[in-house]
């Protein structure tokens, strides 16, 4: 049995990664290929040509067609046989390659993995901020060697920052300040409030001021495999509360882990932000600084999961701060065996 959610939409990719050249990317066990055809559409196409299964996506562009680089063979964007590798034969158009349901949607290319026909664009993850008008949002790309769901662990279990993250967003607080869980459907909800404290070096950048803060944290896991962060400060006496917390500054940092082996995911990050919207220079400049701190978490999971796999006796165990990852857990868990059970009814 898998480890991840089937008849669910993952991210392929950011927009700007999928061009007219096409991009290799497995996908939950699956090579697929990507790239826009001339209306700028995207096409998700497995990469493996139906002849001798040489990726696609070392072929030839022709209009929207790939042609194969090893004997010809041309495969349209339907993914049907448009000319085979000798043009005296007639064209087999029972030769196909598999294609995928594609959509985009809060920056990012999405896939379907599962049944196609259920492919509904209205199941992709609500992730807002990054589509409001009044937010910015922008983030970046890292291959993870580990499972998925350990970067869902370490995203809904916070406390890590004190250590990992110490030069720019942890602090003791975060250890001391008691945590509130609870499920909601398909949704797991983490959160820590912490009154009254200095604010690390990037929140005090962010609101430009000193003075004693509010500090939130709330993670938000999202089925398949989404995990939201609501974070930000306000000055003491300002007004916030866990509630309502728009008196300060205010980010929402977007994670999505798509996998793509047992052992290798697909990590995309992200921070919108409703503050200096317009400020492009601090963008990129917090671009390069949360990708600094996203790299650090890479190096700990990595690690962990490697040792993890030299370590087959033993097992991961969780204590009261590992309670957000816990119930995403349970939660993935649960759908696979629903699905598991869907797909075994089917086929009875």
């Amino acid at each position: 049995m898998s480890t991840w959610i089937n008849n669910s939409w993952y991210v392929a990719g950011w927009d700007s990664e999928i061009d007219q050249a096409p991009v290799a990317r497995t996908i939950c066990g699956v090579p697929m290929m990507f790239y826009r055809r001339l209306d700028r559409s995207v096409v998700a196409m497995r990469d493996a040509c139906p002849h001798r299964l040489l990726p696609l996506s070392m072929g030839l562009r022709e209009g929207d067609s790939i042609r194969c680089r090893y004997h010809g063979l041309k495969i349209g964007s339907d993914g049907v046989a448009e000319e085979m590798p000798l043009k005296t034969d007639a064209v087999n158009k029972r030769i196909c390659t598999e294609t995928f349901a594609v959509a985009e949607k809060h920056r990012f290319v999405w896939v379907w993995i599962g049944e196609k026909e259920k492919a509904d664009p209205a199941l992709i993850p609500d992730l807002w901020p990054c589509s409001r008008e009044d937010w910015t949002f922008d983030g970046g790309y890292y291959h993870i060697k580990c499972d998925y769901r350990l970067m869902i662990d370490n995203l809904m279990d916070l406390t890590h920052e004190t250590y990992v993250h110490a030069g720019s967003i942890g602090q003791p607080e975060i250890m001391e300040a008691p945590l509130e869980s609870s499920v909601d459907g398909n949704n797991v909800y983490l959160s820590r409030w912490m009154p009254g404290i200095d604010a690390p070096p990037f929140w005090r950048g962010a609101l430009k001021k000193e003075g004693l803060v509010d500090r939130w944290q709330i993670c938000r896991f999202l089925a398949p495999s989404a995990v939201m962060i609501d974070v930000g400060v306000a000055p003491v006496g300002a007004g916030a509360t866990i509630e309502n917390h728009d008196q300060g500054v205010r980010g929402m940092v977007v994670d999505f882990m798509t996998p793509e082996t047992e052992n290798t995911h697909h990590y995309f990050w992200g921070m919108a932000r409703n503050f200096d919207i317009e400020d492009k220079g601090f963008t990129a400049r917090f671009k390069r600084q949360q990708g600094g701190v996203f790299a650090e978490d890479k190096e700990i999971l990595e690690a962990q999961q490697a040792a993890i796999i030299a370590n087959p006796d033993l097992r991961l165990n969780a204590y009261n701060i590992d309670q957000g990852g816990v119930r995403a857990r349970q939660v993935i868990n649960r759908l696979i065996r629903e699905g598991t059970a869907m797909e075994q009814e089917a086929k009875a």
